[in-house]
C-alpha cells in the first residue's frame, strides 16, 4: 500500500484543512467548498479512494481526509425521498446515469457508480467505487471507500466493509467479475482476485489465513487468489485449554481464467466439497 496524494485530483487544500481540523466546523465557508469540491470529484469517480496499480493497491489518502472532513463542515441537515426522511451530514447520491436504481436502495453522495450498475434495495456508502456492470444484491452493504470492479455480483446480504474512520486505511477491493455469495463478509482491507468465486457466508478480513486444500499451503492473508472458489472453513490449533478451530478461507478449487461463473456448475463443485449451495 503507497499514498498517492502527490497524484491525486483532489486539490492539496484538503491536506492544510486536515492540519487543522480540529478548529473546523460548518460555519467555515471556504473549507465547506473545498471539501464539497473534493467529494464531487468521488461522486463522478473522477478521484477514487484507491486503485490498483501493478497489482497492488495505492491508496489515495487525500480522498479519505475529505471524507473525514466533511463530517466537521457540513451541518446537519433534513432530506427527503418519497416517504423516507433522512436528517443526515451526508446527503444523498443525485445523479444516477445508466444506472438501475430499485426502490429501497440507498447510494451515499461521494460514492460512484457507474453506467450498467444495478442496485438493488441496497447501502452504498461514500467513498464508494462500484465498477460498470455490477449488481448489488438485495440487503448488501458496500462500506465506505471500497472498490468494487466491473461484472462483479454482490448476493443477497453481503457485506464490504468499509475504511471511514481510519484515514490512510487500504479499502476493501473486489476485482473484476467475482461472484460473492450471500451473506459474505469481506471486511479490513481484504481482497478478491478477478474471477474468484467466494461461496456464501464467507468471512474474510485482512489476517484471515488463505489456504489451498490440494496442497495446504497457506497462500495469502486476506487475499483471495484470482480465478478460484473460496469458501469459509477452520483450521485446528492447539492451545493450552485444548484443541480449537481458527476460521480460514479455503480455496476449493481453480478455474480457468475467463471461464463464467456457471450457477449449476459451481453449485456441484460446492455439493463436493461438502458445502451448502
Amino acid at each position: 500500500m503507497s499514498d498517492v496524494s502527490t497524484s491525486s485530483p483532489i486539490s492539496p487544500v484538503v491536506d492544510e484543512l486536515w492540519e487543522r481540523r480540529a478548529e473546523l466546523s460548518p460555519r467555515d465557508a471556504e473549507a465547506r467548498h473545498a471539501v464539497v469540491g473534493a467529494v464531487d470529484l468521488l461522486d463522478t469517480g473522477v478521484a477514487r479512494a484507491a486503485r490498483l496499480v501493478g497489482g497492488e493497491v495505492e491508496v489515495d489518502e487525500r480522498a479519505g481526509r475529505a471524507i473525514l472532513l466533511a463530517s466537521k463542515v457540513l451541518g446537519m441537515a433534513r432530506s427527503q425521498v418519497g416517504d423516507f426522511q433522512h436528517h443526515d451530514r451526508i446527503p444523498l447520491k443525485s445523479t444516477f446515469d445508466g444506472v438501475r436504481v430499485v426502490p429501497g436502495a440507498i447510494a451515499r453522495w461521494g460514492s460512484y457508480l457507474a453506467p450498467g450498475v444495478v442496485l438493488m434495495p441496497s447501502f452504498t456508502d461514500i467513498g464508494a467505487y462500484v465498477d460498470e456492470g455490477t449488481t448489488v444484491g438485495t440487503w448488501a452493504t458496500v462500506g465506505s471507500c471500497a472498490q468494487i470492479g466491473r461484472n462483479v455480483h454482490l448476493s443477497g446480504g453481503a457485506g464490504i466493509g468499509g475504511v471511514l474512520e481510519r484515514p490512510g486505511a487500504v479499502p476493501v477491493v473486489i476485482e473484476d467479475e467475482v461472484l460473492v455469495g450471500g451473506r459474505s463478509m469481506i471486511v479490513d482491507g481484504a481482497r478478491v482476485g478477478r474471477g474468484a468465486v467466494v461461496g456464501a457466508g464467507t468471512i474474510l478480513s485482512a489476517s484471515t489465513p488463505v489456504i489451498d486444500v490440494e496442497t495446504g499451503e497457506e497462500l495469502a492473508r486476506g487475499h483471495v487468489p484470482d480465478w478460484c472458489v473460496a469458501v469459509g472453513g477452520t483450521r485446528q490449533k492447539q492451545y493450552p485449554g485444548g484443541t480449537f478451530g481458527l476460521p480460514c478461507v479455503l480455496v476449493i478449487k481453480r478455474l480457468e481464467p475467463g471461464q463464467r461463473h456457471d450457477e449449476a456448475a459451481l453449485d456441484e463443485v460446492l455439493r463436493e466439497h461438502g458445502v451448502n449451495a
